[in-house]
């Protein structure tokens, strides 16, 4: 039987919501034991209870951020769970959190704080602002991070308000950007046998994302602005256009793709024009080639219009709706749904992660009830007896509900 590329580490995931989540349910689907430390004060990940399709501790918005992972309840402001936090580093490769900058040092998780315990050990934040700077204290969402970014001045129309990508594209980044450091600093880690901290945010990534529109400006003071039916700021054509039907994205980023375009809209002469002659001829003369294009599109549907575009390899695609985008058959053919079983939701049909490294997993496992390894983990990894358990329960290591099914289990 193959092992998963990841199925020897072991991360500690102190972890909630969205971005967090979203960054080690990679790691686990590439075979990572990927342990959620979850608060039993408040009802653990806040995930579980988001609406809509929430009941009981049960979410299907958790189902999608948590598959193949494991849960334990653990109350880290009580000495006795601290005791079992501590215990866990020492046989862990990772913490990873996704709290507000300044938080890890309160709760005493960064590296400095813990590598007595385990001194490889790798302590991975993400948070809205990083542990440093001006804003280290503040809260940082996906929205907020859009607009300081400068995210939302480049989204929408001209003449229409700064707009938010219709997914958190700032969370999901930051995820996987985290994803990457913690991986790169345990690679380092088993090579020097000395851990670090991975100091992340959501504000780094956002602007490391603005990649070459901050550097046309911080070189040429370009001011990147909304573009018409989004279309690309230096690529003619490269945009969305209304056909007879719907929409359509058409995309000439090589002049080979421009000839054969305009020769399946039967206008090849365009391609001669000199205003259009020229990447950089058809953008000075962008406005008017635009207009042109949309008049020929405007002519027939969208369908008709892919058939005539892909057989001459104009890069296109449809507008699609996200049930059109599950039901393409190349989102099939890529084995882009997984599917677990689940006892109050059933079937559970789900997006797999994107990252490959090998053969992808298939043998994927519904996301954890609260607490649900937190006794078979604990006498897993720790050896710890029913007698030493009950010990940590009583004192509150678990939480003060004697009657969870954590405790008693």
């Amino acid at each position: 039987m193959n092992r998963l590329p990841l199925a020897d580490v072991r991360i500690l995931a102190v972890e909630q919501y969205g971005a967090g989540p979203f960054g080690s349910v990679h790691l686990a689907d590439l075979g990572a034991e990927v342990i959620k430390i979850e608060d039993p004060r408040f009802g653990g990940d806040v995930g579980r209870l988001t609406p809509p399709y929430a009941e009981d501790g049960d979410s299907l918005f958790f189902e999608a951020f948590n598959r193949n992972k494991r849960s334990v309840v653990l109350d880290l402001t009580s000495p006795a769970g601290r005791e079992v936090f501590e215990k866990l580093v020492g046989v862990s490769d990772a913490v990873y959190s996704n709290l507000r900058g300044d938080v890890p040092a309160k709760m005493g998780i960064r590296y400095d704080d813990l590598k007595h315990l385990n001194p490889a050990i790798v302590c991975c934040s993400l948070s809205g602002y990083g542990m440093t700077g001006p804003r280290a204290k503040q809260p940082g969402y996906d929205y907020m991070l859009q607009g300081l970014a400068g995210w939302m001045s480049v989204t929408g129309e001209p003449d229409g308000p700064p707009t938010k990508s219709g997914l958190s594209m700032v969370d999901y980044s930051g995820g996987l950007v985290a994803a990457i450091s913690l991986l790169s600093a345990i690679h380092g880690a088993r090579r020097d046998g000395v851990g670090s901290d991975c100091d992340v945010s959501l504000y780094d990534t956002a602007i490391g994302m603005l990649t070459y529109l901050a550097t046309w400006h911080l070189n040429a003071e370009f001011e990147p602005k909304r573009t018409h039916h989004s279309a690309h700021p230096s690529l003619v054509p490269f945009q969305n256009f209304p056909t007879a039907d719907s929409w359509i994205v058409i995309g000439c980023a090589k002049q080979k793709f421009w000839e054969k375009f305009v020769d399946v809209l039967g206008s090849p002469a365009w391609a001669a024009e000199a205003r259009f002659a020229t990447t950089s001829d058809r953008y000075a003369h962008s406005a008017d080639c635009v207009r042109l294009i949309e008049q020929e599109l405007a002519r027939r549907g969208t369908a008709e219009w892919l058939g005539l575009l892909e057989a001459a390899g104009v890069p296109c695609a449809p507008i699609n709706t996200i049930p059109q985008a599950l039901r393409e058959e190349h989102t099939e053919a890529r084995g882009m749904v997984v599917t677990t079983e689940h006892p109050r939701f059933g079937e559970v049909k789900q997006v797999a992660s994107p990252v490959r490294a090998g053969e992808p997993r298939t043998d994927h496992q519904r996301a954890p009830f609260l607490g649900e390894h937190t006794s078979s983990t604990l006498d897993d990894l720790l050896g710890l007896d029913a007698a030493e358990f009950q010990r940590l329960a009583g004192e509150g290591a678990f939480g003060a509900n004697g009657d969870a099914p954590w405790i008693s289990s």
